[in-house]
């Protein structure tokens, strides 16, 4: 009875929710992100100390609906000029092939196999929008010009990613070919300049008309399921081209966050709060996911210098260009550490890599450990060192409003 309780959804959903306020309450008392708290507190619980929570199916299903649901909501703040954007092109495309040498050699130094440092290098070059999004979302900085920027350049390199992984998957199999790299960078285009076309042009005209009739005027509700309905819409046809489905749901963010609605409730209101809750789930399950029992003395040396290379390939990649394009010094520091967080993004890469044997055990705790603590360093850069006086004085004016 009691164990048929303890696994029951509704138990894990309370318990889950649960963490999330533990995570508030501490990132309160050490003056940091909700974030860096949420990750924490999962850290607290998962299997690295207590262990009261494992990586269930249940709880990656609804972490991966609050990633979905959270870039669907930074996507309303975005407009399609943020995305297509020919100077946030070469940002991700620095950002992707100054990793992917860096993990490639660093994995060769320390005597791996050519296989195993062709993934560690792919690894590397993912970049998770989910983590720096939603901080610079708390510190009020989503319009700042480094925030586009991290964005905008993140989305592209989410598709160069995949080329990324497409590409060392071939070369692992010894089948290389042109005919297949054209295929995928093709599809994910063809999806992000079809997607944002449809659902600028049409979707959001069918919404605003769907405002303006009697069922949405009776069932104010309505077109907010609507909405939502895109939004998983899109998020399901990402991944169906091997696309990240936050992607997905950030295209549809995106195309529908001019509509301006007179009958209806909000939906940026009404998914504001899915993300209160299935966000915070999603931050807590990636302290989950981590395993720091599995590291031995090699692996741990191995994850530091793998962390180090992480974080300093994607600044020294994104910063250069930023800075050469007229951003300033902190900006392009901005950029770079925002696109440092490897996150959900890296942590698949290594998993289609240990199910494909192509790495081992030792390689993949690694790379999500420093999905891991990349994602925990950026948050911590961002608020305490780069905008630790904008910060400050936005809590400042935030008390003033209150009052």
């Amino acid at each position: 009875m009691v164990q048929g309780l303890a696994s029951s959804i509704e138990f894990q959903m309370s318990l889950l929710l649960f963490v999330a306020l533990a995570g508030y309450l501490l990132a309160a008392r050490i003056n940091q992100s909700a974030v860096i708290g949420e990750i924490l507190v999962g850290l607290l619980i998962g299997p690295s100390l207590l262990g009261l929570i494992t990586y269930t199916d249940f709880v990656a299903s609804v972490a991966h609906l609050g990633a979905v649901i959270l870039l669907f909501v930074i996507g309303l703040e975005f407009k399609l000029k943020d995305i297509f954007n020919v100077r946030y092109s070469i940002i991700a495309l620095a950002g992707v092939v100054v990793p992917w040498i860096g993990g490639f050699y660093l994995a060769k130094l320390f005597g791996y196999e050519f296989g195993s440092a062709v993934f560690v290098g792919t690894a590397l070059t993912a970049t998770s929008i989910a983590i720096t999004a939603n901080v610079l979302r708390e510190m009020g900085k989503l319009q700042t010009e480094a925030a586009r920027a991290i964005i905008g350049a993140a989305v592209i390199d989410d598709v160069l990613s995949l080329l990324a992984l497409s590409v060392s998957e071939q070369m692992v199999a010894g089948t290389l070919s042109l005919t297949g790299t054209s295929l995928v960078v093709f599809n994910a285009l063809a999806f992000l300049v079809i997607g944002a076309f449809v659902g600028s042009r049409f979707l959001s005209r069918i919404v605003a008309k769907m405002d303006q009739t009697k069922i949405a005027k009776k069932f104010p509700e309505f077109v907010f399921i609507f909405a939502m309905m895109i939004a998983f819409l899109y998020a399901m046809v990402a991944e169906l081209i091997h696309l990240s489905a936050i992607v997905g749901s950030f295209i549809a963010g995106v195309s529908l966050g001019s509509v301006v609605l007179r009958h209806s409730k909000d939906y940026r209101e009404g998914a504001e709060y899915l993300h209160i809750i299935f966000a915070s789930i999603f931050f807590v399950s990636l302290g989950i996911l981590a395993d720091f029992k599995a590291l031995t003395p090699s692996v741990i040396w191995f994850l530091l210098a793998l962390t180090i290379v992480a974080v300093l390939t994607k600044v020294i990649g994104c910063y250069i260009p930023a800075k050469l394009q007229g951003m300033s010094h902190q900006d392009s520091f901005v950029v770079g550490f925002g696109m440092s967080p490897r996150g959900e993004v890296a942590m698949i890469v290594a998993l289609l890599g240990l199910n494909a044997g192509l790495i081992g055990q030792d390689i993949y705790v690694s790379l999500v450990l420093m999905s891991l603590l990349t994602t925990v360093l950026t948050p911590i850069v961002l608020r305490n060192w780069l905008y630790k006086k904008d910060f400050l004085g936005f809590l400042k004016r935030k008390r003033i409003t209150l009052q």
